[in-house]
């Protein structure tokens, strides 16, 4: 992979998923600048707007199923995570990123939150993140507030 396609990847994945969040009815917004770690909103209605940041991974990435973010948690940002080995979205409140994820104490990553989605089709963890995963953690979105 070029370097032109590695350092465009990122930006081509976040119009992938506002292309995938408008395919399921959302009503999108654009941030101009990305400096709260936000990469849309999204309008439920009048009174719910969701702050979503987007993070993906290539298929030729060594680590193509890990994440590591620094973020406070709250109620109305979530996370949409796109792993392209596996064409796969998982659709994540902030909150349970944090306790699905660990919080690093050492090391180049210390205080930012590190997150490995599953790898397989079935098993133990790939059971946890069931939930989140494709439709299932796109409808989410349409619950918070509710």
């Amino acid at each position: 992979m070029s370097y032109r396609d590695t350092a465009s990847f990122g930006k081509r994945q976040e119009y992938s998923v506002i292309a995938e969040l408008l395919k399921r009815g959302f009503d999108v917004y654009m941030t101009l600048v990305d400096d709260q770690g936000i990469d849309c909103v999204v309008r439920l209605d009048n009174k719910r707007y969701l702050d979503i940041q987007i993070k993906a991974r290539s298929k030729d990435a060594k680590q193509w199923n890990f994440f590591s973010m620094s973020f406070k948690p709250r109620k109305n940002l979530y996370f949409i995570f796109y792993t392209e080995k596996n064409d796969t979205f998982w659709t994540i409140p902030s909150a349970r990123v944090k306790t699905l994820g660990r919080s690093n104490k050492t090391g180049n990553n210390i205080g930012r939150t590190s997150l490995n989605l599953p790898k397989l089709e079935a098993g133990e963890k790939t059971d946890k993140f069931e939930q989140f995963k494709n439709d299932d953690g796109f409808k989410l979105l349409n619950k918070f507030g509710k």
